[in-house]
Protein backbone atom coordinates (compact mmCIF):
# COMPACT_ATOMS: atom_id res chain seq x y z
CA UNK A 1 0.00 0.00 0.00
CA UNK A 2 1.31 3.44 -0.89
CA UNK A 3 2.40 5.68 1.97
CA UNK A 4 0.05 8.49 2.89
CA UNK A 5 0.86 12.02 4.00
CA UNK A 6 -0.09 11.02 7.55
CA UNK A 7 2.67 8.41 7.88
CA UNK A 8 5.60 10.14 9.54
CA UNK A 9 9.10 9.07 8.52
CA UNK A 10 11.04 11.34 10.90
CA UNK A 11 11.02 14.81 12.41
CA UNK A 12 13.64 17.29 13.47
CA UNK A 13 11.88 19.70 15.82
CA UNK A 14 11.28 22.58 15.74
CA UNK A 15 12.13 22.72 12.04
CA UNK A 16 10.58 19.93 9.94
CA UNK A 17 8.50 16.79 9.68
CA UNK A 18 9.21 14.37 6.85
CA UNK A 19 6.58 11.86 5.76
CA UNK A 20 7.08 8.47 4.18
CA UNK A 21 5.63 9.61 0.87
CA UNK A 22 8.37 12.26 0.64
CA UNK A 23 6.28 15.24 1.71
CA UNK A 24 8.19 17.75 3.85
CA UNK A 25 6.34 19.96 6.34
CA UNK A 26 8.35 22.99 7.44
CA UNK A 27 7.30 24.12 10.89
CA UNK A 28 9.34 27.34 11.07
CA UNK A 29 10.53 29.98 8.65
CA UNK A 30 7.53 29.78 6.32
CA UNK A 31 6.36 33.41 6.67
CA UNK A 32 7.57 35.82 3.99
CA UNK A 33 8.14 39.56 3.68
CA UNK A 34 8.32 41.26 0.27
CA UNK A 35 11.26 43.46 -0.70
CA UNK A 36 10.89 47.23 -0.60
CA UNK A 37 12.05 50.23 1.40
CA UNK A 38 12.28 49.72 5.13
CA UNK A 39 10.69 52.72 6.90
CA UNK A 40 12.92 52.41 9.99
CA UNK A 41 16.32 52.22 8.32
CA UNK A 42 15.70 53.57 4.82
CA UNK A 43 17.34 50.45 3.39
CA UNK A 44 15.84 49.37 0.06
CA UNK A 45 15.73 45.81 -1.25
CA UNK A 46 14.83 43.90 -4.38
CA UNK A 47 14.74 40.25 -5.43
CA UNK A 48 16.57 38.77 -8.39
CA UNK A 49 15.27 35.42 -9.61
CA UNK A 50 16.68 32.86 -12.05
CA UNK A 51 20.17 32.81 -10.54
CA UNK A 52 19.99 29.13 -11.47
CA UNK A 53 17.19 28.76 -14.06
CA UNK A 54 14.26 26.50 -13.17
CA UNK A 55 15.18 26.36 -9.48
CA UNK A 56 14.06 28.28 -6.40
CA UNK A 57 17.51 29.85 -6.01
CA UNK A 58 17.37 33.66 -5.80
CA UNK A 59 19.03 36.60 -4.10
CA UNK A 60 17.68 39.63 -2.26
CA UNK A 61 19.83 42.74 -2.68
CA UNK A 62 19.95 45.42 0.03
CA UNK A 63 21.09 49.00 -0.47
CA UNK A 64 21.43 51.58 2.34
CA UNK A 65 20.69 55.27 1.98
CA UNK A 66 23.32 56.78 -0.31
CA UNK A 67 25.19 60.03 0.04
CA UNK A 68 26.00 60.24 -3.69
CA UNK A 69 24.31 58.76 -6.75
CA UNK A 70 27.21 56.47 -7.66
CA UNK A 71 28.55 55.76 -4.17
CA UNK A 72 30.66 52.60 -3.92
CA UNK A 73 30.12 50.40 -0.87
CA UNK A 74 31.68 47.24 0.56
CA UNK A 75 29.91 44.18 -0.83
CA UNK A 76 28.55 41.57 1.57
CA UNK A 77 27.31 38.19 0.33
CA UNK A 78 25.19 36.65 3.10
CA UNK A 79 23.95 33.09 3.64
CA UNK A 80 21.01 32.49 5.97
CA UNK A 81 20.92 29.82 8.63
CA UNK A 82 18.18 27.38 9.57
CA UNK A 83 19.97 24.01 9.90
CA UNK A 84 19.99 23.73 6.07
CA UNK A 85 16.26 22.98 6.47
CA UNK A 86 14.34 26.24 6.84
CA UNK A 87 14.22 30.01 6.23
CA UNK A 88 14.87 32.11 3.14
CA UNK A 89 16.05 35.70 2.59
CA UNK A 90 12.32 36.58 2.49
CA UNK A 91 11.71 35.29 6.03
CA UNK A 92 10.91 38.24 8.34
CA UNK A 93 13.64 37.08 10.74
CA UNK A 94 16.32 37.49 8.08
CA UNK A 95 14.81 40.38 6.14
CA UNK A 96 14.64 42.51 9.29
CA UNK A 97 18.16 41.50 10.28
CA UNK A 98 19.61 42.36 6.88
CA UNK A 99 17.92 45.79 6.92
CA UNK A 100 19.51 46.51 10.30
CA UNK A 101 22.93 45.10 9.37
CA UNK A 102 23.09 46.99 6.06
CA UNK A 103 22.09 50.24 7.74
CA UNK A 104 24.66 49.81 10.50
CA UNK A 105 27.50 48.62 8.24
CA UNK A 106 26.81 50.78 5.17
CA UNK A 107 27.35 47.88 2.79
CA UNK A 108 25.48 46.65 -0.24
CA UNK A 109 24.37 43.11 0.58
CA UNK A 110 23.34 40.09 -1.47
CA UNK A 111 21.34 37.64 0.64
CA UNK A 112 21.37 34.20 -0.99
CA UNK A 113 18.69 31.56 -0.99
CA UNK A 114 19.93 28.05 -1.69
CA UNK A 115 17.90 24.87 -2.06
CA UNK A 116 17.39 23.16 1.27
CA UNK A 117 17.55 19.69 2.72
CA UNK A 118 16.06 17.13 2.95
CA UNK A 119 14.63 17.44 -0.59
CA UNK A 120 17.98 18.80 -1.74
CA UNK A 121 20.71 17.31 0.49
CA UNK A 122 24.18 18.77 0.59
CA UNK A 123 26.24 19.43 -1.46
CA UNK A 124 23.35 21.01 -3.41
CA UNK A 125 23.20 23.96 -0.98
CA UNK A 126 26.94 24.50 -1.43
CA UNK A 127 26.63 24.28 -5.21
CA UNK A 128 23.74 26.76 -5.28
CA UNK A 129 25.65 29.18 -3.06
CA UNK A 130 28.73 28.84 -5.26
CA UNK A 131 26.62 29.58 -8.36
CA UNK A 132 25.23 32.68 -6.63
CA UNK A 133 28.77 33.82 -5.79
CA UNK A 134 29.78 33.34 -9.42
CA UNK A 135 26.76 35.41 -10.44
CA UNK A 136 27.94 38.15 -8.09
CA UNK A 137 31.47 37.96 -9.46
CA UNK A 138 30.15 38.55 -12.99
CA UNK A 139 29.62 42.19 -11.93
CA UNK A 140 33.24 42.82 -10.95
CA UNK A 141 34.00 44.56 -14.24
CA UNK A 142 30.90 46.75 -14.01
CA UNK A 143 28.96 45.03 -16.78
CA UNK A 144 26.96 42.34 -14.99
CA UNK A 145 23.19 41.82 -15.31
CA UNK A 146 22.24 43.72 -12.12
CA UNK A 147 22.65 47.53 -12.28
CA UNK A 148 22.76 47.98 -8.48
CA UNK A 149 25.87 45.82 -8.21
CA UNK A 150 27.50 47.41 -11.25
CA UNK A 151 26.95 50.88 -9.84
CA UNK A 152 27.46 50.49 -6.09
CA UNK A 153 29.51 47.37 -5.24
CA UNK A 154 33.18 47.94 -4.43
CA UNK A 155 34.80 44.70 -5.58
CA UNK A 156 37.97 45.62 -3.72
CA UNK A 157 36.01 45.02 -0.50
CA UNK A 158 34.06 41.77 -0.79
CA UNK A 159 32.94 39.84 2.29
CA UNK A 160 31.12 36.58 2.91
CA UNK A 161 29.07 36.04 6.03
CA UNK A 162 26.37 33.82 7.47
CA UNK A 163 25.00 32.45 10.69
CA UNK A 164 24.79 28.81 11.78
CA UNK A 165 24.40 26.75 8.56
CA UNK A 166 25.08 29.95 6.63
CA UNK A 167 28.35 30.39 8.50
CA UNK A 168 29.28 26.87 7.44
CA UNK A 169 28.52 27.81 3.82
CA UNK A 170 30.56 31.03 4.02
CA UNK A 171 33.59 29.11 5.29
CA UNK A 172 33.32 26.41 2.64
CA UNK A 173 32.96 28.95 -0.16
CA UNK A 174 36.04 30.78 1.10
CA UNK A 175 37.89 27.46 1.01
CA UNK A 176 36.75 26.99 -2.58
CA UNK A 177 37.86 30.52 -3.51
CA UNK A 178 41.29 29.67 -2.09
CA UNK A 179 41.60 26.82 -4.58
CA UNK A 180 43.50 28.22 -7.60
CA UNK A 181 41.57 25.86 -9.88
CA UNK A 182 38.16 27.05 -8.68
CA UNK A 183 37.66 29.41 -11.59
CA UNK A 184 35.97 32.29 -9.76
CA UNK A 185 37.44 35.70 -10.57
CA UNK A 186 36.78 37.26 -7.19
CA UNK A 187 39.03 38.33 -4.34
CA UNK A 188 37.48 37.90 -0.89
CA UNK A 189 38.70 40.38 1.70
CA UNK A 190 37.09 38.68 4.69
CA UNK A 191 34.50 36.32 6.12
CA UNK A 192 32.38 36.81 9.24
CA UNK A 193 31.12 33.53 10.72
CA UNK A 194 28.30 33.97 13.23
CA UNK A 195 27.67 30.98 15.53
CA UNK A 196 28.91 28.77 12.68
CA UNK A 197 27.65 25.20 12.40
CA UNK A 198 30.78 23.08 12.69
CA UNK A 199 30.83 19.67 14.36
CA UNK A 200 32.86 16.47 14.58
CA UNK A 201 32.82 12.82 15.66
CA UNK A 202 34.26 13.33 19.15
CA UNK A 203 33.08 15.80 21.81
CA UNK A 204 35.26 18.78 22.68
CA UNK A 205 35.09 21.40 25.40
CA UNK A 206 31.75 21.44 27.18
CA UNK A 207 29.80 19.42 24.58
CA UNK A 208 29.75 16.23 26.64
CA UNK A 209 28.28 18.11 29.62
CA UNK A 210 24.96 18.49 27.78
CA UNK A 211 24.20 15.05 26.32
CA UNK A 212 20.70 15.95 25.13
CA UNK A 213 21.81 18.93 23.07
CA UNK A 214 24.84 17.01 21.84
CA UNK A 215 22.59 14.18 20.65
CA UNK A 216 20.39 16.73 18.88
CA UNK A 217 23.33 18.19 16.97
CA UNK A 218 24.78 14.72 16.30
CA UNK A 219 21.57 13.82 14.51
CA UNK A 220 21.52 16.81 12.15
CA UNK A 221 24.45 16.23 9.78
CA UNK A 222 23.37 12.74 8.58
CA UNK A 223 19.96 14.22 7.71
CA UNK A 224 21.29 17.13 5.65
CA UNK A 225 24.34 15.39 4.13
CA UNK A 226 23.76 11.62 4.15
CA UNK A 227 26.66 11.05 1.73
CA UNK A 228 29.38 12.43 4.04
CA UNK A 229 30.60 11.39 7.50
CA UNK A 230 30.72 13.88 10.35
CA UNK A 231 34.50 14.14 10.10
CA UNK A 232 34.27 15.49 6.54
CA UNK A 233 36.00 18.90 6.17
CA UNK A 234 32.65 20.40 5.14
CA UNK A 235 31.43 20.06 8.73
CA UNK A 236 34.71 19.43 10.62
CA UNK A 237 37.04 21.97 8.99
CA UNK A 238 39.94 21.82 11.44
CA UNK A 239 42.89 20.35 9.59
CA UNK A 240 45.87 21.15 7.38
CA UNK A 241 43.62 22.41 4.58
CA UNK A 242 42.72 25.53 6.59
CA UNK A 243 45.91 27.20 5.43
CA UNK A 244 44.31 27.51 1.98
CA UNK A 245 41.40 29.67 3.16
CA UNK A 246 40.76 32.16 0.36
CA UNK A 247 40.47 35.46 2.22
CA UNK A 248 42.59 37.84 4.27
CA UNK A 249 40.75 38.23 7.53
CA UNK A 250 38.18 36.29 9.53
CA UNK A 251 35.80 37.21 12.33
CA UNK A 252 34.33 34.35 14.36
CA UNK A 253 31.34 35.24 16.57
CA UNK A 254 30.29 32.80 19.29
CA UNK A 255 27.83 32.88 22.19
CA UNK A 256 28.45 31.54 25.70
CA UNK A 257 25.31 29.37 25.92
CA UNK A 258 25.54 27.94 22.39
CA UNK A 259 26.64 24.30 22.24
CA UNK A 260 28.46 25.16 18.99
CA UNK A 261 30.68 27.73 20.72
CA UNK A 262 33.59 25.35 21.35
CA UNK A 263 33.70 24.47 17.64
CA UNK A 264 33.93 28.17 16.84
CA UNK A 265 36.75 28.58 19.35
CA UNK A 266 38.53 25.51 17.93
CA UNK A 267 38.22 26.95 14.42
CA UNK A 268 39.73 30.23 15.63
CA UNK A 269 42.64 28.46 17.34
CA UNK A 270 43.29 26.11 14.42
CA UNK A 271 43.21 28.89 11.84
CA UNK A 272 45.59 30.97 13.97
CA UNK A 273 48.25 28.25 13.89
CA UNK A 274 47.54 26.78 10.45
CA UNK A 275 50.06 28.85 8.51
CA UNK A 276 47.29 30.84 6.85
CA UNK A 277 48.60 34.33 6.09
CA UNK A 278 45.56 36.32 7.18
CA UNK A 279 44.28 37.72 10.49
CA UNK A 280 41.60 36.00 12.57
CA UNK A 281 39.71 37.42 15.55
CA UNK A 282 36.99 36.08 17.82
CA UNK A 283 34.12 37.85 19.53
CA UNK A 284 32.25 36.04 22.30
CA UNK A 285 29.02 37.27 23.84
CA UNK A 286 28.26 36.24 27.41
CA UNK A 287 24.93 34.96 28.61
CA UNK A 288 23.37 34.32 25.19
CA UNK A 289 22.52 31.31 23.06
CA UNK A 290 22.67 30.31 19.43
CA UNK A 291 21.86 33.15 17.01
CA UNK A 292 20.19 35.14 19.78
CA UNK A 293 20.72 38.38 17.85
CA UNK A 294 18.17 37.49 15.17
CA UNK A 295 15.37 37.52 17.72
CA UNK A 296 16.25 40.74 19.54
CA UNK A 297 17.81 43.25 17.16
CA UNK A 298 17.50 46.07 19.67
CA UNK A 299 19.03 44.16 22.57
CA UNK A 300 22.30 45.42 24.00
CA UNK A 301 24.28 42.28 23.15
CA UNK A 302 22.74 42.03 19.67
CA UNK A 303 23.82 45.60 18.99
CA UNK A 304 27.29 44.81 20.34
CA UNK A 305 27.61 41.91 17.91
CA UNK A 306 26.36 44.00 14.99
CA UNK A 307 28.73 46.87 15.82
CA UNK A 308 31.63 44.43 15.81
CA UNK A 309 30.61 43.10 12.40
CA UNK A 310 30.18 46.61 10.96
CA UNK A 311 33.68 47.54 12.11
CA UNK A 312 35.01 44.35 10.52
CA UNK A 313 33.46 45.23 7.15
CA UNK A 314 34.76 48.80 7.19
CA UNK A 315 38.31 48.35 8.42
CA UNK A 316 41.20 49.41 6.19
CA UNK A 317 42.51 46.81 3.77
CA UNK A 318 45.64 44.91 4.89
CA UNK A 319 48.70 46.08 2.91
CA UNK A 320 49.37 42.58 1.54
CA UNK A 321 45.79 42.32 0.26
CA UNK A 322 45.91 45.79 -1.29
CA UNK A 323 49.10 44.83 -3.10
CA UNK A 324 47.58 41.61 -4.41
CA UNK A 325 44.41 43.37 -5.43
CA UNK A 326 46.26 45.99 -7.41
CA UNK A 327 47.46 43.21 -9.70
CA UNK A 328 44.03 41.71 -10.31
CA UNK A 329 41.26 44.36 -10.17
CA UNK A 330 41.20 47.82 -11.62
CA UNK A 331 40.61 50.51 -8.93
Amino acid sequence: MAATINELDYEFPPHIKVYKNGHVERLTGTDTTPPGTDPQTGVSSKDVKDIIPETEVYVRIYLPKLTTANQKLPLLVYFHGGAFFVYTPSSPLYHNYMNALVAESQVIAVSVHYRRAPEHPLPIGYEDSWAALQWVSAHSSGDGPEPLLNRHADFRRVFLSGDSAGGNIAHNLAMAVGNPDAGVKLEILGIALVDPYFWGPDPIGSEALDPDRKAYVDRLWPLVCPSCPVDDPWIDPVGPGLAGLGCWRVLVCVAEKDILKDRGRLYFDALSRSGWLGTVEIHEVEGEGHCFHLHDLNGERAKERMTRMAAFFNRDMPPAYASTLANSIEP
